[in-house]
């Protein structure tokens, strides 16, 4: 009989090393950053909506802040993805999903109720997404930093 640790170690042995473990990281980081992808894609081609949304939380010039938006969430999207300075990228949409959780889902200032529920619940799926992002990033910083250690 398998014990839960040996299971363990036989699962990871069995997953990890191979290409379906990369796979697993690559699919994992895609779904991550999927709403990072999908929102500037919505805003591209809903441009008129995109500034409605700037000018809703006082970003202003809202031109200026779309066109920023959409081209930093899809560039550290990409950044992740390519594993190109993924630390880096991770904690910047980490810190930008953190900043925009405080902006958006304020839901102190809402009276009790369904959308103050709703907002709560926003609030804190965000907060577990900056979390997310600081976790790829402290990974990929182990990461190097293992790899740097064989290498010498």
């Amino acid at each position: 009989m398998l014990s839960l640790s040996s299971l363990e170690k036989h699962l990871a042995a069995r997953l990890w090393p191979s290409h379906a473990g990369r796979w697993i990281v690559f699919v994992g980081l895609l779904a991550l950053c999927s709403a990072y992808i999908q929102g500037p894609l919505k805003k591209i081609f809903d441009f008129p909506g995109a500034l409605a949304e700037m000018d809703h939380f006082g970003l202003h010039p809202a031109p200026l802040f779309a066109v920023g938006v959409i081209v930093f969430e899809l560039l550290m999207s990409a950044l992740i993805l390519i594993g190109f300075y993924r630390w880096a990228a991770a904690s910047a949409l980490a810190a930008f999903t953190l900043a925009a959780t405080f902006l958006a889902f304020r839901f102190w200032e809402l009276p009790p109720g369904m959308e103050r529920a709703m907002a709560t619940n926003g609030f804190f799926e965000h907060i577990g997404l900056s979390g997310a992002f600081l976790l790829v990033a402290c990974y990929d910083l182990r990461e190097r930093a293992s790899a740097g250690k064989a290498g010498q």
